[in-house]
């Protein structure tokens, strides 16, 4: 069976019969608030679907506004289709002070370059042996090969407003935060990645260094850095990702941040310090305050401090004023605390040996600080600030320090003042010391405990960040604006109308309420949704380790989510509500959608994957905590669950997760995934020609990985062993029905000998249905696709099929088809690709005979107040976070496959 022709068919109906001339396709874009942000300070960047077949690389690619005007645009290709067209294309626009409520991307050849229109901004980046330099046109930043420092400088037309941005963190040696010692962050490496015309990405490597509380050297937390700069723009976008590499029972990270220094030129009565709520409001202060005063300065000295602008000289200030200004104190140092959710508070003080005053104090703070004078200003926002607490912001040396005019940002990422990071297991297992007694704990507490596997080691967190220069201080509007976009930053995406014409991501449909049935099951689709996303704010699923997780099961007694009960608490995308949360978005454009979507893939990419050690490329199930439970799986780190982000925001680092999984089939020979419960325990024994895979949540995922990396590299080793192994599971007796196959690592085919057949309920519901469906699609008319597609379809076909029918065919009923109404979308599959209307009827039947979820409860919110509950939260008392994922993919699929047949 040839693999190449894969590479080389075209469907006929892709080719484009009008390439010579006009626009032959065109993709419109929306911002998913639906309005025009007031401003695109920062640029703009996304990832737009094109149809197999169209375009090559960026070739007649253009942007243009709601009017039709060209914009400027920088085109990568993020992913192609088999025949080497684009599939997926990054674009890039720059900031402007007026976006389009609107954009479209057009591909029309010949069309003039925008980028060649006198006066459109562009990025330049320029290198040598010492450092590179970018410069976005009167934004310039110079960042060195190695060495402390993220950047060395950054100007705003040819003033300095910044320096010495680096990376700093402490280590404490106890869980009391008890003997601290400092690490600074080392860049080891700095690569280009975008050179312009609209952007710029440089990537930066590095680790901590410093001595920890024994006295020893060490080298620990590597990090990854990227520095992101538009055409146009004022700011510097950072994306800051590290991976835990200590010893979780002893190694206590007590502070994180990112720190900057910022000359001040004026007096301390035109330095200005300004803080943000995530409310809109502003806390606006004078290093040294001339308001309030005993005596009065003048109106107008009172207002243009107020206004950030320079005072009148001191000498014009009313009388007895300017003879007694050394008395009023200049504040050196300020800070906020984001200590939970609910609450921050700000304080200053006049240096480091003197009291703390306080401020102010709110609820959420923006995670925005802002320090300058009326000669240049520099505001550092954190986005998801209140979110990931605890956190803080810093303001030092204000005031002035001997002999120099430096004061210092620190952005906290884990706040000092918060206890250190305590990443020791939970759970002693004292009750579970081999397998025998850890299969029965599942039982009790569903938890997978298995002695040294609640290891933090290797996984990792990334934040990130916006540095914003100013010509001086920003008016208390603009701090407010820069504010708003730092929390919920501009983002432009395809409509769903042209996601779903593009032929990506499955079998999903924009919303259709046309008629009354579907109308009713779209109700349910958005009852989860706007549950699930409440859920999130009544019950606080905040925090820096947590952010971006939901919680799998619910206790109904306790009106509480399982948060303390083993393998209920922490969902860690167990049946998949990646999936969910972004075909929903797909389908509906929603913005808070999108915005929960990306949360979760920021969060289980990083925090419950492992990024380096003897778990390198898998993830951790379900758990009170998210590196807690012993079973390590590549269902978890499924590359299946990162695409979406990737494609639709051109995020790269999303691209260096699923790079990092490339070789992850080598983890079997590390670790056997069903080691506790497997029947040839005795006899198997892991060997690099002969190595277990399951064909089910196992082999989806390695085909998700190798899907994903042919697609963004062309890669043909990852090519070769997509697919390879489709073509051996068609050759398997049984198919995919088999079970399990033993995969040779070095070949990267399996063994077609064995015959058997063996059934699991979980083996389609970690992303194997949608990436089959992608796989039968991108493969189809070659022989390889043919007959993957057939061995795809009978065990559609038969999982949900009658008792009578699979014995027919197998020799006995199948055992373990639970999940019947997840299931219902394989029948559904099965019907649209055969045409059978009987099977497609019975989907539907088997989606509304899906076992007790349907029942009316699990869709009736149910409102507690105090004292029941300690505030008040909504429930839906039968409701899990399983049922709600799979109910909703299968509804969703259902729909686009064989809404026709809905009763």
């Amino acid at each position: 069976m040839s693999l190449d022709e894969v590479t080389t068919t075209v469907p006929a109906a892709a080719a484009g019969d009008e390439a010579g001339g006009g626009a032959v396709h065109e993709v419109p874009l929306r911002w998913i608030d639906e309005d025009a942000p007031g401003g695109l300070p920062g640029g703009a960047t996304l990832g737009v679907p094109l149809p197999r077949g169209l375009v090559r690389g960026a070739e007649g690619l253009r942007v243009v506004d709601a009017a039709g005007a060209g914009v400027p645009a920088q085109f990568w290709p993020l992913a192609t289709w088999p025949d080497g067209t684009t599939k997926w294309s990054g674009v890039a626009l720059p900031a402007t002070a007026a976006p389009s409520p609107a954009y479209r991307v057009l591909v029309a050849p010949g069309a003039p370059d925008p980028l060649h229109d006198a006066g459109a901004p562009v990025v330049r980046v320029s290198e040598d042996g010492e450092r590179v330099l970018v410069d976005a046109g009167g934004l310039l930043l110079r960042v060195a090969r190695r060495g402390p420092a993220l950047f060395e400088s950054l100007e705003l037309d040819g003033t300095v407003v910044a320096r010495g941005a680096r990376l700093v963190s402490e280590l404490a040696a106890d869980p009391a935060g008890h003997e601290r010692t400092a690490f600074d962050g080392a860049v080891e490496e700095v690569a280009v990645e975008q050179r312009g015309p609209v952007r710029a990405v440089l990537r930066l490597r590095g680790n901590h260094r410093g001595t920890d509380p024994a006295g020893a050297e060490r080298t620990w937390l590597p990090f990854t850095v990227r520095l992101v700069v538009h055409a146009g723009a004022r700011s510097v976008g950072v994306v800051h990702s590290f991976v835990f590499d200590g010893d979780g029972e002893r190694d206590f990270l007590a502070a994180l941040g990112v720190r900057v220094d910022v000359p001040l030129r004026a007096e301390p009565h035109d330095r200005h310090v300004r803080f943000a709520s995530a409310e809109g409001g502003v806390f606006r202060e004078a290093v040294r305050g001339v308001t309030g005063l005993r005596r009065d300065p003048g109106e107008a000295v009172r207002t243009a401090q107020l206004e950030g602008r320079a005072t009148p000289p001191v000498r014009t200030w009313a009388d007895p004023v300017p003879a007694l200004l050394h008395h009023v104190p200049a504040w050196s140092q300020y800070r906020l605390r984001q200590r939970t959710a609910d609450g921050f508070d700000i304080a200053k003080r006049l240096g480091p040996d003197r009291g703390w005053v306080g401020a102010a104090a709110g609820t959420r703070a923006a995670g925005y600080v802002c320090l300058g004078d009326p000669a240049g200003a520099l505001a550092v926002a954190v986005a998801d600030f209140w979110q990931s607490h605890p956190a803080g912001l810093d303001v030092t040396g204000a005031a002035g320090r001997a002999g120099e005019d430096e004061a210092t940002l620190t952005a906290w990422l884990w706040s000092p003042d918060a206890v250190p990071m305590d990443l020791r297991a939970y759970n002693d297992g004292a009750s579970t010391p081999d397998h025998a007694s850890q299969l029965e704990a599942l039982e009790i507490t569903y938890e997978d405990f298995e002695e040294g596997f609640a290891d933090a080691h290797g996984t990792g967190r990334t934040s990130e960040l916006t540095f914003t220069a100013h010509p001086g201080t920003p008016s208390v509007q603009r701090v407010a604006d820069d504010a708003r976009v730092a929390g919920a930053p501009p983002q432009l995406a395809a409509t769903p109308a042209a996601l779903h014409a593009a032929g990506v991501f499955g079998d999903w449909a924009p919303v259709d309420r046309s008629t009354p049935a579907r109308a009713a099951l779209e109700d349910r689709l958005d009852f989860l949704l706007d549950f699930y996303l409440d859920q999130v704010e009544q019950r606080r699923w905040y925090g820096f380790w947590n952010h971006g997780d939901v919680m799998h099961a619910y206790d109904a007694d306790r009106h509480v989510w399982r948060y303390d009960v083993g393998g209920y608490a922490w969902d860690n995308s167990e049946l998949s509500p990646d999936l969910w949360l972004w075909t929903s978005f797909l389908r509906t454009g929603r913005a808070d959608v999108f915005r929960m979507a990306r949360a979760m893939t920021r969060h289980t990419g990083d925090v419950d994957v492992y990024h380096l050690g003897r778990w390198a490329g898998l993830g951790s199930r379900h758990n009170v905590q998210h590196f807690g439970c012993s079973a390590k799986q590549l269902r978890i780190s499924n590359p299946a669950y990162r695409r979406f982000l990737h494609h639709l925001t051109a995020d790269e680092h999303t691209g260096d997760l699923m790079a990092e999984l490339v070789d992850s089939d080598t983890t079997f020979l590390a670790l056997d995934p069903t080691r506790k419960v497997r029947q040839d325990a005795a006899t198997y024994a892991p060997r690099r020609e002969a190595l277990a895979v399951g064909l089910g949540t196992d082999w989806g995922s390695l085909a998700a990985t190798w899907l994903a990396d042919w697609e963004r590299t062309g890669s043909q080793r990852s090519r070769d062993r997509l697919l390879g192994t489709m073509a051996d599971i068609a050759a398997l007796p049984q198919g995919f029905l088999t079970g399990e196959a033993l995969y040779d690592l070095d070949r990267g085919r399996f063994d077609t000998a064995r015959d058997r057949v063996s059934v699991s309920h979980l083996s389609a519901v970690f992303g194997l249905v949608e990436i089959a469906s992608e796989l039968v699609d991108l493969t189809e008319g070659t022989e390889v696709g043919a007959a993957f597609e057939a061995a795809w379809l009978r065990y559609c076909r038969l999982f949900n099929a009658p008792a009578a029918e699979q014995a027919a065919e197998v020799g006995a009923p199948l055992e373990g088809t639970h999940l019947e109404q997840a299931h219902s979308r394989l029948t559904a599959y099965a019907a649209a690709r055969t045409g059978d209307v009987a099977l497609a009827r019975r989907a539907w039947e088997e989606f509304e005979r899906g076992g007790e979820f349907l029942r009316a409860e699990a869709f009736t919110r149910r409102r507690l107040e105090p004292p029941e509950v300690l505030a008040p939260v909504d429930e839906a008392r039968t409701l899990s976070t399983n049922d709600a994922a799979q109910f909703s993919l299968a509804a969703i699929q259902n729909l686009a496959l064989a809404g026709h047949a809905l009763p």
